[in-house]
């Protein structure tokens, strides 16, 4: 087991060194951010002198190095566009973001799971098919297709949620939730359906999916046969057996919460970190985008070694091969 996990640390840490690579490489040549921040008046010889200062003139090899190694510390630079350090910009922005990926999350997996469960078990009736009809929607439709029409229905036409802010904020140190006051929660509730509803919808088919390959095995039948309760057979054995696969599709998929976010806090200027990379894209600014693409990656890679050691716990065949 701990073998496993320093294997699996090692390669963590290849991937995001990789990460950074990839980042500082995509966004250090998408548009000269010196152009912004002097404008068009600035003569040759201040343009230089600002790119000394930023570092803009030393070679790939010194800015990635520089770069790397104020990362591992948490230094991302300073923003181009705001002239404040990178961190102390996401650490403002970092609470609504993750405030809306958890309510996306809790939604996508309680509601997907369990409505995964019950087509699965009650495949025949009804309101199964019913539900896998209404959930084509949420495959189908881009995000923010399903932002907008959320906002004209519910804020728009009926006039129950707001249509784009967080709502009113209570300061907890430095953190910063609208959990605590009906605005911020009620501001919530549109965003993060939108967010979570593809994820939903993807966990819903896949669980169902599962579910149904387990409840025709033979292991099933013979418990059905040695008179177990539905109940008994449909949780302990068919779904414990059915959330193995499970378990690395969900994980991934709540790491591309963090991702899509940016879709989804443009489309109700929710003051997440996804709104400020889409803001530094304009305005090239790269320390934020670099930033973000590497926070991104971390989450991957920290899901990633969550999900390999649920895995070790919940199946005992793999402790015993590592035995």
């Amino acid at each position: 087991m701990a073998r496993r996990f320093l294997r699996r640390l090692i390669q963590a840490a290849a991937v995001m060194v990789l990460a950074a690579l990839v980042s500082f490489l995509l966004f250090n040549y998408i548009g000269d951010p010196v152009s912004n921040m002097v404008g068009e008046r600035a003569s040759a010889e201040d343009r230089t002198a600002l790119r000394d200062r930023l570092g803009l003139n030393d070679s790939f090899v010194v800015q990635f190095a520089r770069f790397t190694a104020n990362a591992v510390q948490g230094d991302f630079g300073m923003s181009y566009r705001l002239q404040r350090p990178v961190t102390e910009l996401l650490a403002e922005r970092l609470p609504a973001t993750i405030e809306l990926v958890l309510a996306s999350a809790l939604f996508a997996v309680v509601l997907g799971v369990s409505l995964g469960i019950f087509t699965a078990i009650r495949r025949d009736s009804w309101l199964s098919r019913v539900i896998l009809a209404v959930s084509l929607v949420g495959v189908s439709l881009p995000t923010f297709v399903i932002g907008i029409g959320l906002i004209y229905l519910f804020a728009v036409t009926l006039g129950w949620l707001p249509s784009f802010g967080r709502g009113d904020v209570v300061q907890l140190g430095w953190w910063s939730t609208g959990l605590l006051t009906a605005s911020g929660l009620k501001a919530l509730i549109l965003p993060a359906v939108t967010l979570g509803l593809f994820q939903m919808t993807f966990i819903l088919r896949l669980v169902r999916a599962e579910m149904l390959e387990v409840l025709g095995a033979d292991f099933i039948r013979t418990a059905r046969a040695m008179g177990l309760s539905d109940t008994t057979v449909n949780f302990k054995y068919a779904f414990k057996n059915a959330s193995l696969p499970v378990i690395t599709i969900v994980g991934l998929k709540l790491g591309e919460l963090i991702a899509f976010s940016i879709i989804t806090e443009t489309v109700f200027q929710w003051p997440g970190m996804g709104l400020l990379f889409i803001q530094a894209v304009s305005f090239a600014d790269v320390p934020i985008m670099a930033a973000y693409l590497f926070m991104v990656a971390f989450v991957f890679v920290a899901i990633n070694l969550v999900v390999d050691v649920l895995y070790v716990v919940l199946d005992p065949r793999l402790r015993e091969a590592k035995a």
